[in-house]
């Protein structure tokens, strides 16, 4: 990707309700993935869930906030899927990687 991006972080723990959950985040996905600017998206969950989407511009992320089906599930989110969530928003100024 070049640089600079952004980095979306978003770490959660989920409450014992998540029915729907899983639907709800595949079709987030989906939806992120149209938005304008996006870039790519990474993810892991055990106790803790850490998702990082990456877009071009804070622009781009302010836009995917407002998406009214990603409203939603963030309501959703705050009464039942998640006990406890932080979002970050970070620059990227650099990467690297290795690959075997």
């Amino acid at each position: 990707m070049e640089q600079p991006y952004y980095a979306v972080i978003f770490t959660s723990i989920q409450s014992e309700n998540i029915e729907g959950y899983s639907e709800m985040a595949e079709l987030m996905e989906t939806l992120a993935k149209q938005q304008s600017g996006f870039l790519g998206i990474e993810s892991a969950r055990n106790e803790i869930g850490i998702t990082v989407s990456y877009w071009q511009n804070l622009e781009s992320i302010k836009s995917w906030k407002a998406n009214l089906d990603h409203l939603f599930a963030q309501k959703k989110g705050r009464e039942q899927w998640y006990s406890y969530y932080k979002v970050r928003i970070c620059k990227v100024e650099r990467e690297y990687e290795f690959t075997r």
